[in-house]
This record gives structure tokens, C-alpha cells and sequence, in this order.
């Protein structure tokens, strides 16, 4: 094969690789020759067919499997949240809200609809804009701020970092990490720096090296983070906040995406004296995924650039959708459905917890929509033996930065709506595929 690959340069090399690729030369699962023989058979240094590697796993176009090699990606390798297509398995590995707690819009959908706006006007309804930031001063205060609505919080995330970035900077993300966050650095054509993650949150000593490597970037979960449902507590936040003192222009973005459904506290890393932040609240865990809408705090600079890329007529977020989102968070009865939620998830998650301490499976009952389980053997084993007995489980490999890290030791699994019966007949089952 690398006879047909052609180039001088990473992004020449690149781009012969995607050709083959489109040409239909390569398909899903081809194996690209290894870095040394590509460099030698092309007479060029190592280290450019390392760049030119580097730049087609960002765009999603290779997948390093360590030392099996580097292959041409297809659908499979990207995984997703969300239900798993054509399967008969009953899935606790979705990340999904439960839809019985997703308030019903259709009485705040027969209000909304008023007067129509039209090109030219504010991209942000004035109403959501005054009780965003009511809603947003309440835990960044004294810091000077700007609203924006984005289209979700991966629509945020993806605009924020393209309008601080160049293709190749380096971005630092939590480890293991979101699915959508990787995939947006991966493809927005960033160098994704992991940062390992425990209990507390990101790591002082992992920022701190992803900071010396030269990251312009860091995205971080606050409350409830994905997958590990760890949540910031104080003396970490402090810490990571005397980290970055000295870097006051690496852009912070916070996704703070459990927000209204969070039993902690919000506990940040953006100082009073930083520069570029964005802090990311979007409504889709509460008010359902299909509520595409986000609202991000951000520093003056950041909003002006952000503006440019959201401007009216083309690139904002529907007025009805702002104008139902208000409605909702401003409905008694829809805050209480919330609150009741909020109690629904932490309760259920202890249960499920609770039940596996008793069997021998230690297992912290921390914020978010799932639980992060611990076990005493790989996880691809135990979930191939879930599968076995019904069960469709996500292991922590799909979470992993590091492609080259060790086999997963951790199941990731959404039970919250679990009936007291297939809760318990998880939990059995479960025992079983770690013996």
C-alpha cells in the first residue's frame, strides 16, 4: 500500500491517504503502513509521516489501535451516545433522561408563538437573555459577562473552539472523556491533550502537564461529568483556578450540562482575574435532547467573536424555540417536574449502587445519568457476557483518549429506569460476568 500513498509534506501525504480513501482504495478497516516504512519509501523524516498520520486521526479519517497498527475508520469506530440501533438487547448504556420525566411543551408551545422576527434582528429573545443571566450571575458573579444562545452544547463547544483555535492546537479534555467532545476535537482538526480524572475532577498535576505541553484550550465537566460522574469539589476547583492564574488567555470552557438536574454545588475553574472563558449551560437533560438549545457565559472578546458567527437570518437559534425554552423554566409546575427529577436520578442511581455494594461491586453513586462501575476484570469481557444473559452495557474503551491505554477495567450503565425486578436481575447478572 505504500506504494500508492504519494507526498512530500504531512498535508500532501494526507491528502493522497484520503484520496485513496475516497476513491474507494481504502475502505473501513484497510491497514496504512507503519510510520518507519511510509518514511522510507516516500524519503521523507519520521516525523513527517507521524504530522500526516496525526492530521488524518483528527479528521476521523484514521484510527491508531496501537501496535495492530493504523487503519482506515468506518461508522463502527465512532461511538455514540444515545440507543444502539438493531439490537434486541435491553440497553443500560444509553446516557439517556428517562422520557416519563421530560415535561410535556404542549401548552407552553400553543403560547409562544407571537409576533415573527425577521433578518436583521437580535439573534437572542430579550426575554431568555434577562433570566440567562439572572440565572448565570448567580455563580459567576463578579466576573463581566455576555450571553449567547448556541443550538446545544456541542454547537457551543465546536464555535468556541473554532474561534480561538488554528487546526493542530493542542485542546485538553478530561480522561476518559464525553463522547461529543472528543469527536469535535477530533474533528475540528485539534490536538486533544488528556487529563486524567478521579473522584474530584480533573487533575491538578494532569492540567499542569497538559498546560506545559502548550494546550490554548481546556474543556471541562463541573458537576456530573461523563463518564465518571465526578463533580469538582471546592479545594480541587481552587487548585486547578491557582493552576491556570499564570495562563489567563487559555480559553475555559466549562459544560456545566447536569446544571438545574445537580445535587452539588457548582464549583468552577475560571478566576476572577481570567480572560477567556465560556461557561455552557444547555437544557437538554431536563427539558429533553430534542430542546436544541444552549446558553454560554462568556467574556466580552469571546462574545464578539461568537456574534460573528451567529448572525441573523443564517446561523441563530430559532425565537420559538428560545421563546418555549422561557416558558418552561419560568413554569412552576415545570420546575417542580424538574426538582422531582433531580431526586428520581440520585435516588435511583443509590439503589442500583446499593444493590451491588451488597454483592462484592463497589460502586460510588455520583451525579449524572448513569453510574461508572468498577471491575475486577476487563470490561469488553464482562460486556460480551452481559450480552450473553440480554444486557447491552458500554465499556469505558469507547471513553478513553489514549488509544494505546489499557483495556477498560469499567462499565458505564444508565438504570435509572429500571424496574425494581430488572434491576435486580442486572445486578445478578452482573455478579456473574465478573466471576
Amino acid at each position: 500500500m505504500s506504494d500508492q500513498i504519494i507526498g512530500t509534506t504531512a498535508a500532501d501525504i494526507a491528502d493522497s491517504v484520503r484520496d485513496l480513501r475516497d476513491r474507494g482504495v481504502l475502505v473501513a478497516g484497510s491497514p496504512l503502513p507503519p510510520v518507519r516504512e511510509l518514511a522510507t519509501s516516500l524519503g521523507v523524516n519520521r516525523n513527517t509521516a507521524v504530522a500526516a498520520y496525526r492530521q488524518l486521526a483528527q479528521a476521523g479519517i484514521v484510527l491508531s489501535r496501537g501496535r495492530a497498527g493504523t487503519v482506515i475508520t468506518g461508522h463502527e469506530s465512532v461511538a455514540q451516545e444515545g440507543y444502539a440501533s438493531d439490537t434486541v438487547l435491553r440497553d443500560v448504556g444509553t446516557g439517556n433522561p428517562d422520557p416519563r420525566l421530560i415535561p410535556d411543551p404542549s401548552q407552553a408551545l400553543a403560547t409562544v408563538a407571537g409576533r415573527p422576527v425577521l433578518y436583521g434582528e437580535p439573534v437572542i429573545d430579550r426575554g431568555l437573555d434577562e433570566w440567562a443571566r439572572e440565572w448565570i450571575a448567580q455563580d459567576l458573579d463578579p466576573l463581566d459577562f455576555r450571553i449567547t444562545v448556541t443550538s446545544g452544547a456541542v454547537d457551543a463547544v465546536e464555535r468556541l473552539l473554532a474561534q480561538a483555535l488554528m487546526r493542530d492546537d493542542a485542546v485538553a479534555l478530561e480522561d476518559p472523556c464525553f463522547l461529543a467532545s472528543i469527536h469535535t476535537v477530533r474533528l475540528g482538526g485539534y490536538r486533544a491533550v488528556p487529563v486524567p480524572v478521579d473522584e474530584e475532577g480533573m487533575t491538578v498535576e494532569g492540567l499542569r502537564a497538559a498546560l506545559d505541553a502548550g494546550i490554548r484550550a481546556v474543556i471541562c465537566t463541573p458537576r456530573a461529568q461523563n463518564p465518571t460522574g465526578a463533580s469538582l469539589t471546592p479545594a480541587r476547583a481552587a487548585a486547578l483556578r491557582a493552576v491556570l492564574a499564570d495562563h489567563p488567555y487559555v480559553l475555559i470552557i466549562e459544560d456545566d450540562h447536569f446544571s438545574l438536574l445537580a445535587q452539588r454545588p457548582y464549583e468552577t475553574l475560571i478566576g476572577p482575574r481570567h480572560r477567556r472563558f465560556a461557561l455552557v449551560r444547555s437544557v437538554s437533560k431536563f427539558l429533553g435532547p430534542d430542546m436544541c438549545l444552549a446558553i454560554a457565559a462568556t467574556d466580552a472578546t469571546t462574545h464578539e467573536r461568537l456574534a460573528m458567527r451567529l448572525s441573523p437570518g443564517t446561523t441563530w437559534v430559532s425565537h420559538l424555540l428560545q421563546r418555549l425554552t422561557l416558558t418552561q423554566l419560568t413554569d412552576e409546575s415545570v420546575v417542580a417536574r424538574i426538582g422531582a427529577a433531580r431526586e428520581h436520578y440520585a435516588s435511583q442511581n443509590a439503589a442500583f449502587a446499593a444493590r451491588l455494594d451488597e454483592h462484592g461491586l463497589a460502586c460510588a453513586p455520583t451525579e449524572g445519568l448513569s453510574l461508572w462501575l468498577e471491575l475486577p476484570k476487563p470490561a469488553r469481557l464482562v460486556a460480551e457476557r452481559l450480552m450473553r444473559r440480554g444486557w447491552l452495557a458500554r465499556t469505558g474503551d469507547d471513553f478513553a483518549l489514549d488509544e494505546r491505554a489499557d483495556p477498560s477495567h469499567h462499565l458505564r450503565l444508565t438504570v435509572h429506569d429500571l424496574s425494581d425486578d430488572d434491576a435486580a436481575t442486572l445486578v445478578a447478572d452482573l455478579v456473574a460476568a465478573t466471576r
